[in-house]
């Protein structure tokens, strides 16, 4: 009954980041592997590339969260955007 209950959620664990970070890694690079062994037939020439994959989805990724960071700068508000302030927007009722 002494035991220590560890409170933490197993996806935040730093093992358990670890292990996931190798775990894809590890997946990627067989996945990627496979295509020396399986012949991909590209259907516009440089999707039948070598690794094209990969790359592609990087690219995707890395453009989506380019995309992101644009949206909040140009979506961005104030600080004080929610704030009452006292001189103005009062109505006398």
């Amino acid at each position: 009954m002494s035991q220590k209950h560890d409170n933490n959620h197993w996806l935040v664990r730093p093992a358990t980041i670890r292990y996931l970070w190798i775990g894809s890694s590890v997946v990627l690079a067989l996945t990627v592997l496979l295509q020396l062994v399986l012949k991909v037939k590209g259907y516009f020439g440089v999707d039948g590339w070598f690794g094209f994959g990969a790359v592609y989805g990087f690219g995707a990724c890395v453009a989506m969260v380019l995309f992101a960071k644009a949206l909040g700068v140009i979506l961005k508000r104030p600080e004080d955007y929610y704030d009452d302030s006292d001189d103005a927007g009062e109505r006398d009722d």
